[in-house]
């Protein structure tokens, strides 16, 4: 399923083989919460500007339509109109998201939905039968997101339940692929590492849940809140006791500049609403730097976005039509800036791929890191 092909330093060159393709990594997966891209975009976008993988969230798709709707129509490839991979979130980051809303036992989590009020139970065995109904490629384990910093007690407690949690997920996950009518037989689990931002705790969390072989491993409970250099000695610390031939993933990360330290700590799979958010509020990469299409500046500049672009936006719309669209309220303003975004993020993959293929990552990183962090 993963093949890891070279290394530079710890930054990987691998390979995923899903049920429904292979991806290249590193890779950044798009991020499709209810099944579309928040701007306007569907699956037939993600093809042109390159997706490999697509993301979606239990959670939400269990409220609505309802995951048991999409199994009857077919599975989520089938209804999004997706044939590439699909990673689902497990529905843990609403743990964290909604915790003015929810109340975990060692059973599962009750949440009262932010749609209606109405109360929702999920553990462990829910988690695993939505995301089966879901037919994803790959399912994540039912995990808690605590809040950076937490206290070391409640941490603990955490991530000991998040094992025990893994250990339920695990055996339902093989349960459910067994099953004759499994919309995706050859599904993946992943576990995830939890543990706030407490260096022994995340290693010793790491140790166990490796013990149990998932078919990947994921980091998560990161980028919510605490220091960017906190969340870089975090990946440092539990890197060294990650299976080395199976695939990584670090979960809602994060800034183009995040994922090159993250690739130099040897994760392979990223993703973030990141790009999709600012895209919709005006703020667009380049290669050269983040600009707010906005300003009065582009009010009549006729170039693209960043003319060493080849998106379909650049390829077709000048800074002063984007921002002509803003100023106007128009929805096109919001899906063009999307895919311009998404496309810049799948195409820094592409290069940072590139770059290890050629032995040259460390040069990249080094040229790269400054610009992409920085306005144009």
């Amino acid at each position: 399923m993963f093949t890891l092909i070279k290394t530079e330093g710890r930054a990987r060159r691998g390979t995923l083989t899903c049920a429904h393709g292979t991806a290249q990594t590193p890779v950044f997966m798009n991020v499709g919460t209810q099944g579309a891209i928040k701007g306007a975009l569907s699956a037939l976008d993600l093809a042109e500007i390159g997706c490999q993988i697509e993301l979606s969230n239990t959670y939400h798709l269990h409220l609505r339509p309802g995951d048991k709707l999409i199994q009857e129509m077919g599975g989520l490839h089938k209804f999004m109109r997706w044939d590439g991979p699909i990673l689902t979130d497990s529905g843990g980051f609403q743990v964290f998201s909604l915790a003015s809303m929810r109340k975990i036992k060692e059973e599962g989590v009750t949440f009262a939905s932010h749609i209606d009020g109405r109360k929702i139970f999920m553990g462990p065995e829910e988690s695993m039968q939505i995301q089966a109904n879901l037919g994803a490629d790959i399912a994540m384990a039912f995990d808690e997101c605590v809040e950076n910093p937490a206290p070391y007690d409640y941490v603990k407690q955490s991530c000991e339940r998040t094992l025990r949690w893994l250990a339920r997920c695990k055996r339902e996950h093989d349960r459910l692929n067994r099953l004759p009518d499994a919309v995706n037989p050859q599904q993946m689990l992943f576990g995830i590492n939890q543990g706030g931002t407490v260096p022994d705790l995340r290693v010793w969390h790491m140790k166990e849940i490796a013990a149990l072989d998932c078919d990947g491993y994921a980091i998560g409970g990161l980028a919510v809140g605490e220091p960017t250099e906190t969340m870089y000695e975090i990946i440092d610390a539990v890197e060294p006791h990650m299976p080395q031939h199976k695939p990584r993933y670090l979960m809602g990360v994060g800034t183009p500049v995040n994922i090159l330290e993250g690739v130099a700590r040897g994760i392979d799979m990223f993703d973030c609403v990141l790009p999709a958010r600012n895209a919709r509020h005006g703020k667009l990469y380049t290669w050269e730097g983040a600009l707010n299409i906005k300003n009065e500046k582009y009010k009549t500049d006729d170039r693209p976005i960043d003319p060493t672009c080849d998106c379909p936006v650049c390829r077709n719309f000048s800074r002063a039509y984007l921002r002509h669209l803003f100023a106007a309220g128009e929805m096109l303003a919001m899906r063009l800036a999307v895919l311009h975004n998404l496309y810049f993020y799948n195409n820094l993959m592409a290069r940072i791929r590139q770059a290890l293929d050629e032995d040259a990552f460390e040069a990249f990183r080094r040229e790269y890191t400054e610009k992409l962090g920085g306005k144009l």
